[in-house]
């Protein structure tokens, strides 16, 4: 048996691979070098802040002087007790109060020009201020200033804090000087206590001047009623018709219990009496007597008086009116003579005064301007505003 050789197969030649382009890698970056626009960025740094910041350090550690604060703390109270018109029933609303003056008008009077005039009249504001003058041009003033240019430098070195709710003021001043810092607070407060009195003297005279014109009216319209009610009765002839009426009713009453008694005893006459029986006739001449006498009292309420053209019931009418008239004429005199009299009790005394819970310091350190912390403010302002620019300006570089 004839063995075949198994045919070998040549392997097939491989398809040939493309080769792959050759990578060319960039040269290794050199050290970092300064550009043109660096400069430019620390120029600008410099030049928007560490310029400022440092002239701001020199103005503030050499040339700006120290100033001194003093410090008050007050409120306005008002005295408490019972008044007269609290006595007298509660009329105080007759007497008009103290109305008007409370810390807020206090708050803004301190606050005004005037106040500042009256402290300049006492302490020459200019001359203490313009000492730094000109080489402290932020704190200090010129001496030359006028009004209004002293009244804007002295809203900077007077600070006031006003509490609503409690009606407490806090105050603080800056001098050159601890002793004038103190002595403007206490013209302050003195200034205040006379305008507190000013105020109280024009509410008490004010309350007083109405209490008079309300007292005068009470008496006119007292007198007007009292003599409205005495020309009726002059009229009319009576003093109280009330009283008349009373009485007239009265003999009715009267004159009804003897003609129940005449009727009595003619009842008990024996009817076998003689018609002709005088004492028959006589009982029944008194009942009739009688009860035309009851008839014309009854008929005289709803007729003509003799003296006017009113019935009686019209004439009782009018008198009730008047009397009204004169009773209210005599309570509104008594409220407004008690009124005159709380007037004039609080116009004796002192109702609003000024109460310091914190009499005006005298400092020891000088507390501003404080330099530090204005110090880091400009540098934390200059450093936003170069950070802002300078993106804004690369942001449009870029977009360019």
């Amino acid at each position: 048996m004839t063995v075949v050789p198994p045919v070998q197969v040549p392997p097939a030649a491989p398809n040939p691979i493309p080769a792959a382009p050759a990578v060319q890698m960039r040269p290794v970056a050199g050290p970092a070098k300064l550009q043109r626009r660096h400069y430019g960025l620390m120029l600008s740094f410099g030049a928007m802040v560490l310029v400022p910041v440092i002239l701001c350090a020199l103005y503030l550690f050499v040339l700006a002087n120290d100033q001194y604060a003093s410090r008050a703390g007050f409120t306005i109270r008002q005295e408490d007790g019972n008044t007269a018109s609290a006595i007298l029933g509660g009329l105080s609303f007759l007497t008009g109060g103290s109305q008007g003056v409370n810390a807020g008008v206090l708050h803004e009077f301190m606050q005004s020009q005037t106040m500042m005039e009256q402290v300049d009249a006492r302490i020459d504001l200019r001359a203490h201020y313009a000492q730094g003058w000109p080489y402290d041009p932020v704190y200090s003033i010129w001496p030359d200033a006028t009004t209004e240019e002293l009244f804007g430098f002295w809203k900077r070195v007077l600070r006031l804090s006003y509490d609503s709710s409690s009606g407490l003021i806090d105050l603080t001043v800056q001098a050159l000087d601890p002793d004038t810092a103190q002595n403007i607070a206490m013209v302050i407060l003195e200034t205040s206590q006379t305008m507190i009195n000013q105020l109280n003297d024009t509410a008490r005279r004010e309350a007083l001047a109405n209490a008079d014109r309300e007292l005068a009216d009470a008496v006119e319209s007292l007198r007007v009623a009292r003599g409205a009610l005495t020309v009726f009765r002059a009229q009319t002839r009576i003093v109280d018709p009330i009283a008349d009426i009373q009485g007239r009713l009265g003999v009715v009453s009267n004159l009804q219990q003897q003609l129940a008694q005449a009727l009595v005893e003619l009842d008990l006459l024996d009817p076998s009496t003689r018609v002709d029986d005088p004492r028959r006739a006589q009982l029944e001449r008194r009942i009739t007597v009688i009860r035309d006498r009851i008839d014309q009292e009854r008929n005289f309420f709803g007729a003509t008086t003799d003296l006017s053209d009113s019935t009686y019931p019209e004439m009782i009418a009018q008198y009730e009116g008047l009397s009204v008239d004169l009773e209210f004429a005599q309570r509104n005199y008594t409220a407004a003579l008690a009124a005159r009299q709380a007037a004039v009790s609080n116009a004796n005394r002192q109702s609003l005064y000024l109460a310091a819970y914190i009499p005006p310091t005298k400092a020891q350190d000088a507390e501003f301007p404080r330099r530090f912390i204005l110090l880091s403010m400009i540098l934390g302002f200059l450093l936003m505003a170069w950070a802002t620019a300078a993106l804004i300006y690369y942001s449009l570089r870029d977009r360019g």
